[in-house]
């Protein structure tokens, strides 16, 4: 049975986002293609953020090619990076590790049975990255329109007053991540035991000095 990893990212580093239906998603994939799910990495962290300052994406990759992982499963290929040079840097080191992968969104896998890409897999990889570029880069220019327009008839931007947590607020929302970080355990099981983002144990892990 093949191997594969999922790895899910999404924008918001708070709650009001999570990577529930990625993750239900491709391992509804994984089970219909009879693959053995290896691992899951589960990252929240801005789509502006560099590869090399996403822990997770490079851990998960670290982790296809340590493991003779077969695939790694994501749900478009914009989880792989920020633009068009960063997504082909990463599709160029799964194709030298003979490592597969899915885009659920797009539908398209990189590798053929041979593990060799289709001779249209440089073309639609370089496309559709760049494409993602462009509409993160037309999303930016449009928010940023409308913060201006707005500051101009004379809204003020920023956390309302005493919305901002407070340290013994934030220890008692956070007082079970907080109690295995003193234990010893590992961020990721934290987060799947807590059931909150990876990012969210680091965060906490770094506030509190743990």
């Amino acid at each position: 049975m093949m191997k594969a990893v999922i790895y899910t990212r999404v924008s918001s580093t708070t709650e009001r986002q999570n990577t529930e239906r990625q993750v239900a998603d491709l391992k509804a994939y994984a089970e219909y293609r009879k693959l053995e799910i290896a691992g899951v990495f589960e990252e929240k962290i801005s789509g502006a953020k560099k590869n090399s300052e996403r822990p997770i994406l490079v851990e998960a990759l670290e982790y296809c090619e340590a493991n003779s992982i077969d695939i790694l499963l994501v749900s478009e290929l914009s989880r792989l990076g920020r633009n068009a040079f960063e997504v082909l840097e990463v599709v160029k080191r799964l194709v030298d590790n003979k490592i597969n992968l899915f885009m659920q969104k797009e539908q398209f896998t990189l590798l053929d049975e041979n593990k060799q890409p289709s001779t249209f897999a440089p073309i639609m990889i370089a496309t559709l990255s760049t494409c993602a570029q462009l509409e993160r880069e037309n999303i930016k220019f449009r928010l940023n329109s409308g913060r201006a327009q707005y500051i101009a008839k004379g809204g003020k931007l920023g956390r309302r007053t005493g919305s901002v947590k407070t340290i013994e607020q934030k220890k008692e929302e956070y007082k079970e991540i907080i109690a295995l970080l003193k234990k010893g355990y590992s961020i990721r099981n934290i987060a799947s035991l807590c059931k909150v983002g990876n990012s969210t144990v680091q965060r906490i892990k770094k506030e509190f000095k743990i």
